[in-house]
């Protein structure tokens, strides 16, 4: 049996919406995505192993709807989640569990250019190369997608920003093609997102009040 007997099942039709084919490899990431999502909120490392099978999900549906460069993105965010469950469990310091920061002006600036640069290479890339009819949207949410993966996988607070600006071109991206569940998924993140920003807000506040103040000599 090949990979591709094996995954076939996958990219058959679980439910018709608005007269749309959903394969249950939507269906199926529609529920570990919010799952997923939900948990990081919670800061609960259940989020990463469950995070992987919904980008694999992800990955197949993106691959089927000619989405590749999110398609290739999901291969880059099991990495990210290997590294982000590491992270959140060894990252502090003395090798302590992470906890939640603000992102420095050093890492805002590489993340900026990181991402403007690859989505001008990815746009470059899907326009070139692949039958992409959304090369620029496609690379845009990449970059911003892996910029912000990096950002939660560090527990920087802002990250949650990149995810809401990811999340608001992906909801009209995957309604034009005509992925209606997925879209709807992202609506659902959108709102995850917002509560995982008031709710990281909270937590670091509240370690900065429990701070101990220093006082000079």
């Amino acid at each position: 049996m090949t990979l591709h007997d094996l995954l076939e099942p996958l990219l058959e039709t679980a439910v018709t919406i608005g007269g749309t084919d959903t394969t249950w490899a939507e269906l199926l990431g529609f529920v570990t995505g919010a799952v997923n999502v939900w948990l990081v909120v919670r800061q609960n490392l259940l989020n990463w192993p469950i995070g992987i099978a919904n980008v694999m999900l992800l990955g197949l549906i993106f691959f089927d709807s000619k989405l590749y460069a999110d398609a290739g993105l999901q291969v880059v965010y099991v990495v990210l989640q290997v590294y982000g469950w590491w992270q959140w469990l060894y990252g502090g310091r003395d090798r302590t569990a992470l906890v939640t920061r603000r992102t420095r002006s050093g890492e805002w600036i590489f993340l900026a250019v990181a991402a403007a640069a690859a989505t001008g290479v990815l746009t470059w890339v899907l326009s070139t190369w692949t039958d992409s009819d959304v090369p620029f949207w496609d690379a845009l949410t990449t970059s911003i997608s892996l910029a912000a993966t990096y950002g939660q996988s560090r527990k920087l607070l802002e990250s949650w920003w990149l995810w809401i600006a990811a999340d608001l071109v992906y909801i009209p991206l995957y309604f034009h093609k005509e992925l209606y569940l997925t879209s709807a998924l992202y609506v659902i993140f959108l709102g995850l997102c917002v509560a995982g920003l008031i709710a990281w807000r909270s937590d670091w506040r509240t370690r900065q009040a429990a701070a101990p103040v220093s006082t000079a000599p």
